[in-house]
């Protein structure tokens, strides 16, 4: 019996960075006109195009949807040359459509990737979110803490004022009590309209970002690829499946998932080893966004490995 081959996380990374270029690529000449929906499906062609020909048996954990709801790179569809290591993978080809097509910051196309079986198939629901950078204990703060006692937290943990915190949330009417309460602080509040995965990250670069805590409600799926992002860049994080309904709560059950009361950490949410990768669309705080030259398409990438911690910038010129 042979057996299936090694997850080297080394060599299949340069392959993962092409991916999320190629989405990068695809969706630039979409930027700035107003169609959501097309600079999305064009990132999707393309990430997926490029997935295909990678030499990997890969299952899509985070994807576009249930496979009723998207066509392709859906939640358990099989991608790759299907050979070599069975791998799990998610991703996001377009984090911030809106963004992209309203030409507005942080845009990415964003894809991570681990041994089969270390990710969670977080069903598509809402999840509530805490995160901080690397360099504190771990419990600094809780799910379980209110917004402005986490704030205190923090500042406590760092010897700052809470004055000298930002947190960043994500502009949701949902949203507004816990944005007055953490002002009371005197904390600043950074909203983003849409993208909470580059949110959480931004908390893992405080000397570039700025934001030291990211906080709030989004979708479950993100809140697997921002973990695996922080696996790479060090942090914590901490997720609560939230439930509107039944409907949803079936959801979670299909998705293998139990206790609908369960605190997961970084760690829980990708328990391997994994790879992760992401392309800036349009500028952002973590990286530039595709520019135009005559005759050529710049790409930026930000290529990380948790194995080693090693995190990598390439830029990526492609002739038109």
């Amino acid at each position: 019996m042979s057996k299936t081959p090694e997850f080297h996380d080394r060599m299949l990374s340069l392959g993962l960075a092409r991916v999320s270029e190629a989405a990068a690529l695809a969706s630039a000449k979409l930027i700035g006109r107003g169609d959501e929906k097309a600079a999305d499906q064009a990132a999707v062609n393309a990430m997926r195009d490029q997935l295909n020909k990678l030499d990997i048996q890969g299952v899509v954990v985070i994807g576009e949807g249930e496979r009723d709801e998207a066509p392709m790179l859906y939640i358990g569809e099989e991608v790759g040359a299907g050979q070599g290591p069975a791998v799990d993978i998610a991703l996001d080809p377009l984090e911030g459509t809106t963004l992209t097509a309203k030409d507005m910051p942080n845009a990415l196309t964003v894809i991570a990737m681990g041994p089969r079986g270390t990710m969670l198939h977080a069903p598509d629901v809402y999840m509530e979110k805490l995160a901080i950078g690397p360099g504190f204990k771990p419990g600094t703060v809780t799910l379980s803490m209110s917004p402005s006692e986490r704030v205190n937290a923090l500042a406590a943990a760092k010897g700052c004022s809470t004055e000298d915190i930002t947190v960043c949330v994500l502009e949701r009417p949902r949203h507004d009590e816990m944005i007055r309460e953490l002002r009371s602080t005197g904390a600043a509040i950074r909203l983003i309209t849409d993208g909470d995965v580059a949110g959480v990250m931004h908390c893992a670069e405080v000397e570039k970002t700025g934001i030291d805590m990211y906080m709030g409600s989004g979708g479950a799926p993100e809140g697997v690829l921002a973990a695996a992002a922080l696996k790479c860049m060090g942090g914590q994080f901490y997720g609560k499946l939230l439930f509107r309904n039944e409907d949803e709560k079936g959801r979670a059950r299909k998705a293998g998932i139990t206790n609908f009361d369960r605190v997961y950490t970084r760690d829980d949410l990708v328990t391997g080893d994994v790879i992760f990768a992401a392309t800036g669309v349009t500028d952002g705080s973590l990286v530039p966004g595709i520019k135009r030259e005559p005759g050529y398409l710049t790409a930026t990438t930000v290529l990380m490995r948790s194995k080693t911690g090693s995190v990598r910038y390439m830029t990526y010129r492609n002739p038109v």
